[in-house]
């Protein structure tokens, strides 16, 4: 069997262009359909999950009673239930997104590895929901509590619906988001994108894009709130140094053969 076959058996057959990009509207659609799946069933529980995110808030303006939201626009109301039920879509139909993104790299990989499906969707769903739980309990209070207690004798904390909701929501999911760096990273290194020197001699940027994506994902002049984003995303960071040093000798060995 000559060298061509041979990697053939191991990668399977070569897919034309045009099979790649259908191949990507496969798994697009399919994505698209979890998320539309799960943002319906999102609307029976919009109005609890609500409530729940109403939490640092209450914590934050010390309303015995619950604190409460104003809607300045006759929809705003129900655009924010929208976007609520949305976002909590995305975070359901996530382990089904990451499968799917599997399934359209997997035929560029060796039949070995394509088992590594199971490290790759555990791992990236692990990271997720530590950048949600980090961002909820740690930076999350910290946040609200500073914003709603800045110079209370000048200015009352009475925020809109729509701006507090996509404060938090924007923090948790997109803080979900950059805790996957490591696995992107991994992958990305695996096929001879990027290598760990790179990542090495260019952190001095990355510092810089770090402090940008912090300031992006939580919009708070606080810097106790801006360091406390940025202290994980820099370990991640270094982390993702690790992991592309391994992506890369495993695309080298494979370069071998």
């Amino acid at each position: 069997m000559g060298d061509s076959e041979a990697a053939a058996d191991e990668f399977g057959p070569p897919q034309s262009l045009f099979e790649h990009l259908n191949d990507l509207r496969k798994r697009l659609v399919w994505a698209a359909l979890a998320v539309v799946v799960a943002t319906a069933f999102s609307f029976l529980f919009a109005e609890q999950i609500l409530n729940f995110l109403l939490a640092p808030y209450t914590a934050a303006s010390n309303a015995a009673g619950g604190a409460t939201l104003q809607t300045l626009r006759p929809t705003e109301g129900l655009e924010t239930f929208f976007k609520v039920s949305l976002v909590s879509g995305v975070v359901i139909s996530m382990p089904v997104i990451l499968i799917e993104f599997w399934l359209f790299v997997s035929p560029g990989l060796t039949e070995k590895e394509r088992r590594y499906i199971y490290v790759f969707v555990p791992s990236a769903l692990l990271l997720f929901f530590l950048g949600i739980s980090f961002a909820w309990f740690v930076l999350a209070p910290a946040a609200i509590y500073f914003l709603a207690n800045f110079m209370p004798e000048v200015f009352k904390t009475d925020w809109t619906g729509q701006e507090y909701i996509s404060f938090i929501l924007r923090m948790v999911f997109w803080l979900g988001i950059s805790f996957e760096l490591p696995i992107i990273v991994y992958f990305v290194a695996r096929v001879g994108i990027i290598t760990a020197d790179m990542l090495r001699s260019q952190w001095r940027a990355a510092i810089v894009i770090i402090a940008v994506l912090a300031a992006m994902i939580t919009p708070s002049i606080d810097p106790v709130t801006m360091l406390l984003t940025m202290a994980p995303l820099v370990v991640l960071y270094i982390l993702s140094i690790f992991l592309a040093r391994i992506g890369q000798r495993q695309f080298e060995r494979s370069m071998e053969i």
